[in-house]
Formats: C-alpha cells, structure tokens, sequence
C-alpha cells in the first residue's frame, strides 16, 4: 500500500511536507508553475520588506508634494498616489498572479522588526488571494542599551497586531537567538500565531581585506544546519500548540524524514533548489516513500513526532546530556 504523505501545516492540507521557503525563486510565475510541476506541496512567496513599504510610500508622498503650492499649475505635476505601482502595490499583484497561475496554497511573506505598514499591508495581501500569511521577523539586537524583554515584547506585539488584522493562518518565522525559545514560542502562539517556523537564517556581514569595507555575505545552507531547528522542533512539539515547519539545512530525504521524526509538519527548502534544480523535490519524496516503507510507516501522521523530546527513549538526548556524550566519547585521529 502506498505511503500516505499529505500533511496539515497552518490548517492547510498539503499533498507532502515538502514546501518552497521564501526565496527569489518565486519572483517569477514560470518558475512557481515548475515548482508545482516538480512536486512541491506549498510555495512562501519571497518576502516584501518593511523598509520597501515604508520608503515607498514616504518617497512618493514626498515628491507628490513637493511644490504642489508654488502655483495652480503644480497641482497636475504628477498623476495621484494610487496610480504609482510601488514596490508593495507589485507585490500584491504577485500574490494574484500566483492564485491564478498554480493551485498549491500561496504564502504570503513580510520581513521587518516594527509594526510599520504590515498591519495595513497584512490585510491586504489577504484581500490579494494570501492562503496564509509568515511574518519573518529579522531583527540583530545591536542596541546595546536594549534588553532581552523589549525584544521579545517587540515581536509579541507585531504577532498580536497582524493577528488582528488578518484572519487567514499566521506564521512566525524567527531565529534562535532566545534565552528561552521554547518560552518564547508559546508567548508567540498565546499572541496569534498558527505557526513557527525555525529558524530564521541570520546572514552574517563579512569583511573584504583588500578594499576594507563591511560587505553582505550569502551562504547556502549545508545539511549540518538543519540540527539546530530539529532539536527546537523536538523540544516543542506537544509542548506547543500550533504547526511547526523547519527551515534551514534540508538538502535530502535524510533531513526531511529527521525533522517529521522530530516533530515537523513541514520543511522548507531553498539552498538545494539553487544547487540542484527543482527535479529535487521528486528525488526526496520518492527517497522519502521508499525509507518509510521500509521502516513500516504507513504515513507521515504516524510518523510525526515519533522522536520527539517527549516521545524519545532518552530525552536528555536534546539537552546537556548529549553534549557530554558527544565531547566524552570522541577521540579523533592519532597524533
């Protein structure tokens, strides 16, 4: 009998766990109507940036009214805001596109720290068609004068704020960088949230020597990356009431069946995409079908969570005691 993959994520019924992160990838409607074709279970549009909805909307407001009171003239200088197609305006006629062009559910993204215009554009993008909406909440803590509560209560309010806005499923895609994760996770889920998703990839800024300047750096991910989220995911699953996706380090069937052990609804993937073409979803769900024959699961239900901390012969596996193990018991090469 044939294995059953569909999975729930966000109250969204997915034929597999497989769905496409937040990449550039879904900029172009061919590509969204490949990756559909190639097998994938969901796509998160790339995101929108708070900074393009804030500037956009001041810049035009701006040159709109500059000089509109030299003469009667002026006031016919430029056409009326609403005729700009801004940067959100082109996002919200993606997300239409995108509705129309596949049949996979449609996530809509937002990335930024403050409340800005993503309460407004929330709303919007719901009008647009959205079957979900992720807020991908990227925020480097570089105010030294700013403690770890006003943090968290930054992003519980940005949750608790869009949540009212919007009524269609709501994720919450956030890095690990928590005094206590799991703590802050049910705050997120007690503020509206559907659903998390782990972890946020912080790029990190690197230095070139030669011209002496702070550059952006990008780095795909390696599978190595996928264990920090499998542990949290195992951690939280039963623990915390909402989805759970892992994101981050899922290049192979071998991640993916590890992160629905641990307790994922789905993963997301975006490096292996770049790297190897979009044939690679097929690749991972027929290798996924053939591991859970046989290891006799019937489904990926039965299978979620199976290693979860809860349900793990040994739970300390997720917390001190396995790191001891992994230090104590290595020896390496001889010398």
């Amino acid at each position: 009998m044939p294995s059953d993959l569909s999975t729930r994520y966000l109250g969204l019924r997915l034929r597999h766990p497989i769905v496409i992160s937040a990449c550039t990838l879904s900029q172009d409607i061919d590509n969204l109507r490949r990756l559909e074709a190639a097998g994938a279970a969901g796509v998160v549009l790339y995101s929108l940036f708070e900074e393009q909805i804030e500037h956009e909307d001041s810049e035009f407001v701006r040159v709109q009214e500059f000089g509109t009171d030299s003469f009667a003239e002026a006031l016919t200088y430029f056409p009326s805001f609403d005729q700009f197609a801004t940067a959100p305006e082109k996002y919200l006629r993606h997300i239409e596109a995108a509705k129309k062009a596949v049949s996979i559910p449609v996530i809509a993204s937002l990335n930024g720290i403050t409340r800005g215009g993503w309460v407004r554009y929330a709303r919007l993008m719901e009008s647009a068609g959205a079957d979900a909406l992720e807020l991908n909440i990227y925020f480097v803590a570089a105010d030294c004068d700013v403690d770890g509560r006003e943090v968290e209560k930054r992003y519980i309010d940005l949750v608790a704020a869009v949540r009212e806005s919007v009524g269609i499923p709501l994720a919450v895609k956030i890095g690990p960088q928590f005094s206590s994760p799991g703590h802050m996770a049910r705050q997120l889920v007690q503020a509206g949230a559907n659903g998390l998703v782990l972890f946020n990839r912080f790029l990190q800024p690197d230095i070139d020597l030669d011209l002496l300047e702070v550059r952006p750096h990008l780095e795909f991910s390696t599978p190595y990356e996928s264990l920090l989220p499998l542990r949290w995911i195992a951690i939280l699953r039963g623990r915390v009431r909402c989805s759970l996706a892992l994101t981050s380090g899922v290049h192979s069937a071998r991640e993916l069946a590890k992160a629905i052990l641990a307790g994922a609804d789905v993963v997301m993937i975006a490096s292996v995409l770049y790297q190897k073409g979009f044939d690679v979803i097929g690749q991972m769900i027929s290798e996924l079908m053939t591991w859970m024959d046989e290891h006799e699961y019937d489904s990926v239900e039965e299978m979620k969570g199976a290693l979860s901390q809860q349900n793990c012969p040994d739970p300390t596996a997720f917390e001190r005691g396995n790191y001891m193990k992994a230090l104590v018991s290595y020896v390496g090469r001889e010398i």
